[in-house]
């Protein structure tokens, strides 16, 4: 799986926006041990080819500016991305993605 960033350095922890709410503790980090469902979208990669890469922010306000504030979330560490995701279908994630006018969530 590979990251596609438009911001300098690695954070410690990334915000997936996910299909539906998930209880959380205080901190955002999802407090069931099972899946969460996180939005995947389909982009063509260098060759032309559609492939899924999940959405993923450095930050809630970078979110909730993209999706709106009514998107549901789930914070977690930079370093178990990968794991989350694995078995999703995402072959890579886009970090602090811009979406264009009239996608966001209402």
């Amino acid at each position: 799986m590979t990251s596609t960033s438009a911001t300098q350095g690695t954070p410690e922890f990334l915000v997936l926006p996910t299909m539906a709410e998930v209880p959380q503790a205080d901190d955002g980090s999802p407090l069931i041990d099972g899946t969460a469902e996180v939005i995947l979208v389909s982009v063509a990669d260098d060759n032309g080819e559609d492939r899924l890469v999940a959405l993923a922010f450095t930050s809630v306000p970078l979110l909730v500016e993209a999706m709106g504030e009514g998107q549901p979330w789930v914070i977690v560490p930079t370093r178990e991305a990968e794991k989350a995701l694995h078995g999703s279908g995402a072959r890579a994630v886009l970090v602090d993605p811009r979406l264009a006018d009239g996608t966001e969530e209402e």
